[in-house]
């Protein structure tokens, strides 16, 4: 099976339209063309029920709806490359720290919730499918650490008497997947299904929530981890937990979400995440050669896990470059999540290109890795 060298570019069709280009030596040419060229094989979109607000006002970040997910899907296809499609399943961002249900179904709870992300998720897959263009991996729910579909879907902790540490209920949240996931195998029983947590490097956290898993016998195919270096511990305790979770459950990994900063210079119109603190702590040189050198170890890592259960990885937004007043959440966006911060681009000096849209080592060194399993 061929090792995923993917890219999550759900802010595309956003940075097409401000003007943003991409430069392969020199040459301006079509992101998706210049990605292929280098190595790509696989592309990742998030999407989002309703990114708008009741005026129509879009939240930002991409505006990842439906509509455009079936345009850029499409492009995928064309280039031959592999499509992941990661639900959401909120109007807006989600991570552990919120996972807000969609306005359209605020007043949803037990089993109308159920059906609604049955629904929702049978609706957007058979619209792909129309069009010959169904994904060929399919996240339910993205980073559920502590659930989705809060309160609901919400892993909440209560406490065992005879357990000195709070347990966590796990049966709401899993019945809501149970009906995601339902969805996807109805409409093509070959779309591999993914379970994406954060915190890459914490085995404690995977065995706890790959264990209930198992007891619930929760249907899915690979195990999906974030790893950012600088957020989620070394390397050595990623490659250590996927070694144990891809034998211990019997189920193959994929690293979902990564990235690295090739430079600290601030940009205006940015307000960036990645910091001297953060590169300190993630280990690499905030330079191209460093971000480089993570990436290539990062690939060593994902590779090294037994049984050729390492299927990839995904870099996150590797073309978000400045430009064009793009920003992860406008001000209406920002309302809707309760998080009034800077607009702009956070992750400007992430990206796999420079400032001006060239293409940077690290995306120019896969073209030279070769590995199927």
């Amino acid at each position: 099976m061929e090792f995923l060298k993917g890219m999550d570019i759900s802010m595309l069709s956003e940075l097409e339209k401000k003007g943003i280009r991409y430069y392969n030596h020199g040459r301006e040419e079509e992101l998706l063309g210049i990605l292929k060229e280098n190595g790509v094989n696989a592309i990742r979109l998030r999407i989002w029920n309703n990114p708008y607000d009741e005026k129509g006002n879009p939240y930002g970040g991409g505006t990842n709806d439906l509509a455009s997910v079936l345009k850029m899907a499409e492009r995928i296809k064309e280039k031959g490359m592999q499509f992941f499609l990661d639900f959401h399943y909120s109007d807006f961002w989600t991570d552990p720290k919120k996972q807000i249900k969609p306005k359209a179904w605020k007043e949803l709870s037990g089993k109308k919730l159920g059906t609604a992300v049955y629904d929702y998720t049978k609706m957007v897959l058979e619209e792909l499918q129309k069009r010959d263009i169904l994904p060929d991996m399919v996240q339910v729910g993205n980073e559920i650490t502590n659930g989705f579909l809060w309160p609901d879907g919400q892993l909440k902790a209560y406490r065992n008497l005879e357990e000195q540490q709070p347990q966590r209920e796990y049966e709401s949240m899993f019945f809501l997947l149970e009906r995601g996931i339902q969805a996807v195998r109805e409409v093509d029983s070959n779309i591999e299904i993914v379970l994406h947590l954060d915190f890459g490097g914490d085995n404690g956290l995977y065995r706890e929530w790959f264990d209930e898993a198992e007891k619930h016998r929760l249907d899915y195919d690979i195990i999906g981890l974030s790893y950012y270096p600088y957020w989620h511990e070394n390397l050595t305790k990623l490659e250590e937990n996927l070694q144990d979770i891809s034998q211990r459950y019997e189920k193959a990994v994929l690293v979902a979400e990564t990235s690295y900063g090739f430079t600290l210079e601030e940009k205006e119109g940015c307000s960036l995440v990645f910091s001297k603190e953060l590169a300190e702590k993630g280990g690499y040189e905030p330079a191209p050669e460093g971000q480089a050198q993570f990436l290539k170890d990062l690939i060593a890592c994902i590779e090294r896990v037994k049984k050729n259960r390492g299927r990839g990885f995904f870099y996150w937004e590797p073309a978000w470059i400045p430009g064009g007043n793009s920003t992860w959440a406008s001000v209406e966006g920002q309302k809707y999540m309760n998080d009034m911060a800077p607009e702009g681009n956070t992750w400007a000096n992430q990206a796999l290109f420079d400032y001006e849209g060239n293409v940077l080592p690290a995306l120019e060194m896969l073209k030279n890795i070769h590995k199927n399993k």
